[in-house]
Formats: C-alpha cells, sequence, structure tokens
C-alpha cells in the first residue's frame, strides 16, 4: 500500500513538473510574440514606457495602414510565389529521388545518398560567392528562379532523408503484392506511395514553406529590385523609413510572420505524425 501510495505520489509529481516545465518553454515562445503583436497597439510614447503592458489606448490604425497599402501585399505575394515554387519542386524531386534510394536498387545508390545528404552540414552561407557566380552566369540573378533553386537545392538533403525513412516503414507486402499485379516502380510510387505518404508530404512542405518564408541571406544576395522583394527584404527596407516608428515596424513584424504561424498550428498535428513515422527505421 505504502509502495503503491508512493508511485502515485511519484507519478503526479512527475506530471506537474512537465506541466510546469512545459509552461515556462510555451511562455518563452509566446512572450516574444505577444510582446510585438501587442506593440503594434502602441504609440511609441507608450511603447517606451510600457513595452510590455497593455497598450493605454488602442491604435488599430498601425495595422490597418500597412493592410491597406500596396508594399505590404506586393512583398506577401513575392514571398508566396517563392515559398510556393520551392515547395512544389522540392516535394516533387525528394519524393522520387527517396523513392529510388528505398526501393530501387541499383549500383552507387549509398554514394548518392550519401552525396545529397552531404548538404546537411554545410549552411547556404557558405556557398553564397560561388552561387552568386552561377546564378549570374545563368542570368537569373533579380528573378524568383534565382532564390527558388538554391532554396531547392539546400533543401533536398533533408527532404530525402524524410521521405526515404517513410517510405522504407511502408508494408513491405503491399510493395509485393502490387508488383505481383503488374504494378511497376512509377505505378506503384503515384497510386501507392504518395497517397499513403500524406504525413511526410505535409512535414516537408511545412518545412520548406517556413524556410522559403523567412529566408533573408539568399534573396538579400540575388535580389536587387524592390519591386520582386519578398517580406524579410522588405521588412529590412520599411525598418530603414520607419526605424524611428517602432509600433509602425512591430505591426509590420506581426502581419508578416502571421502566415507562417497560421499555417504551423493548422498542419503541426501532420508535421509529428510524419517525423515519427520515418523516424522507425532507416
Amino acid at each position: 500500500m505504502t509502495d503503491l501510495a508512493s508511485s502515485v505520489r511519484l507519478t503526479t509529481g512527475t506530471k506537474i513538473y512537465l506541466y510546469v516545465a512545459l509552461t515556462v518553454i510555451a511562455a518563452i515562445v509566446l512572450i516574444p510574440l505577444l510582446t510585438t503583436a501587442l506593440g503594434g497597439f502602441k504609440t511609441l510614447g507608450d511603447l517606451r514606457t510600457n513595452p510590455f503592458g497593455l497598450p493605454a489606448e488602442w491604435h488599430f490604425e498601425n495595422y490597418t495602414g500597412i493592410l491597406f497599402g500596396d508594399r505590404y501585399w506586393r512583398q506577401m505575394m513575392n514571398s508566396l510565389i517563392i515559398a510556393v515554387l520551392t515547395v512544389f519542386l522540392t516535394l516533387s524531386v525528394s519524393a522520387m529521388a527517396a523513392f529510388a534510394f528505398a526501393h530501387v536498387k541499383f549500383f552507387g545508390s549509398n554514394f548518392l545518398l550519401n552525396y545529397f545528404l552531404i548538404g546537411l552540414m554545410f549552411p547556404a552561407a557558405t556557398a553564397i560567392l560561388p552561387l552568386f557566380i552561377r546564378i549570374r552566369d545563368l542570368g537569373l540573378l533579380n528573378t524568383y528562379w534565382g532564390v527558388v533553386l538554391p532554396q531547392v537545392a539546400f533543401g533536398l538533403g533533408m527532404s530525402i532523408l524524410l521521405f526515404r525513412n517513410y517510405f522504407r516503414n511502408l508494408p513491405e507486402e503491399l510493395f509485393q503484392a502490387a508488383f505481383v499485379d503488374g504494378c511497376g516502380y512509377i505505378r506503384f510510387f503515384w497510386h501507392i506511395s504518395l497517397p499513403l505518404s500524406r504525413p511526410i508530404i505535409a512535414t516537408v512542405s511545412i518545412i520548406s514553406f517556413v524556410g522559403s518564408w523567412n529566408s533573408y541571406i539568399l534573396p538579400l544576395i540575388m535580389l536587387n529590385s524592390d519591386s520582386i522583394y519578398p517580406w524579410p527584404l522588405g521588412m529590412m527596407v520599411y525598418s530603414g523609413e520607419f526605424g524611428t516608428e517602432w509600433e509602425l515596424v512591430l505591426a509590420f513584424i506581426t502581419l508578416t510572420i502571421l502566415p507562417t504561424v497560421i499555417v504551423f498550428f493548422l498542419a503541426q498535428k501532420h508535421i509529428i505524425a510524419g517525423l515519427t513515422a520515418g523516424a522507425v527505421k532507416s
């Protein structure tokens, strides 16, 4: 009886510890976001005297002025175009490559897989100079493709790894039955593997989308026209113009990060399912 009571107390204490730890972590993440969002409703004087509290007076015009302007929507559209193209190409290339690595036996497959995975060791910043020269030689500077193609290339390593692990965890009996029925590799990929891979497709899509949406270095190097700036570069220009009006800068930041926050919360279940499903066997 005593042992049982100790076990119950230990379990309750562990739960309390977990709740406290998760609350602290959530506060660390949410407090900067809430502070930024609330700061967009304040005046500059209120922001200086009361940076963390509720606004003394709510100034919705800080947000509406941005929402009804052309700059915000132009930059959102530029970011969306770059992100959608990046996600589409990353999914297309990495899914097909990962399927081949997972199910097709050919000479040099391990070497090619390791070649792709080596890219995980090097951040994009280490290749900026040769990458800039290559993009310039291809005539893609100051275009969407000058940002999209490098982002796809740097995202292939992780995407192929996630897809490959997921494909390898699909039931082997399903693969064998499909071949007995005369289903080739291409049909199996399109009609069986992909429909069963929605969780990992969602995972790779969100990772690629968020990475592209928040990318700063590549657009900074490859783009030089304000008309095709994505929001991180637009934020830089906006901060330069309104550097003393921090309430407007905070409002602009809130509106630009809001889409990725919404997308993440809507797709978090699929992200977790995709990552855990591909982590069982390599």
